[in-house]
């Protein structure tokens, strides 16, 4: 079972339904764990309200939001876990992987926040499982903390993430009008995420203009994958996040196969 992490609503509907629907299609069973287990929608600016005369660089596109639409009519999708559930509740043996999109409106703390959800994201990513994470949803691997070390799991591993160019486009664009929508926090992401690293130069920021990948071209898009984990900046990454954390499970399935007595 790959466990999806949302929050209570507000995430990136192309960094959530893309990958799931790569796994869900070669077969993976996907689950879904949310602050209070309830049903979690994407942000509705992305999805329908818009953003004005920006709407066709700022929305989400028309085969991203039909994977989306498709997820929302999922059953798993309609029955998600709790953290606390996910947690106490579910066998560590059931886990397989794990997967964290991001999004950078309110509700999204309601999950970088959360101290379950980080003891989650640190307990799979130590086992060696394998966890992708996209845009904001790197800031959860930053939080999360390795007990072994009591620094973060990120700590010595190259990643990549929002990049503060990219966030801070985005905020420019839109904030006479929409004020902070596009900074979550004070810091931009890129920079919270180098500061947990062992170097700076451990952060990948990837092409300074970066061009959206497709399903039939996701070589555009930009990943970094370090042993069991790997990353991606914006929507504009996904359909390569996705064949490559599809790659990272099907090599993990194919392992505990192989170790299987027959």
């Amino acid at each position: 079972m790959i466990l999806f992490l949302l929050p209570a609503g507000d995430y990136d509907p192309t960094e959530a339904a893309v990958p799931w629907a790569a796994l869900r299609d070669a077969g993976f069973e996907v689950r879904f764990a949310t602050p209070d287990g309830k049903v979690a929608l994407a942000d509705p600016r992305l999805t329908d309200l818009g953003f004005s005369w920006l709407s066709p660089w700022l929305m989400t596109r028309r085969a991203e939001l039909a994977a989306y639409r498709r997820l929302t009519e999922d059953p798993s999708f309609l029955a998600p876990f709790s953290y606390t559930e996910a947690e106490a509740e579910v066998e560590p043996s059931d886990i397989t992987g794990l997967f964290v999109p991001g999004g950078h409106a309110p509700r999204m703390r309601t999950l970088l926040e959360d101290a379950t959800a980080q003891r989650l994201f640190a307990r799979v990513f130590t086992r060696g499982l394998p966890v992708g994470a996209v845009c904001h949803g790197v800031l959860l691997a930053t939080r999360a903390q390795d007990p072994a070390t009591g620094r973060s799991v990120l700590h010595g591993r190259r990643t990549t993430a929002l990049t503060s160019l990219l966030e801070l486009t985005g905020w420019n664009l839109t904030r006479l009008w929409l004020g902070r929508y596009y900074r979550t926090y004070q810091a931009t992401v890129q920079q919270e995420v180098t500061a947990a690293l062992a170097d700076p130069s451990h952060f990948l920021a990837g092409p300074p203009l970066p061009v959206r990948d497709t399903a039939a071209r996701p070589g555009r898009g930009f990943t970094v994958t370090d042993g069991n984990y790997v990353s991606a900046r914006w929507p504009g990454d996904c359909h390569r996040l996705a064949a490559d954390y599809l790659a990272l499970v099907r090599a993990h399935a194919a392992a505990g196969a192989a170790d299987r007595p027959v």
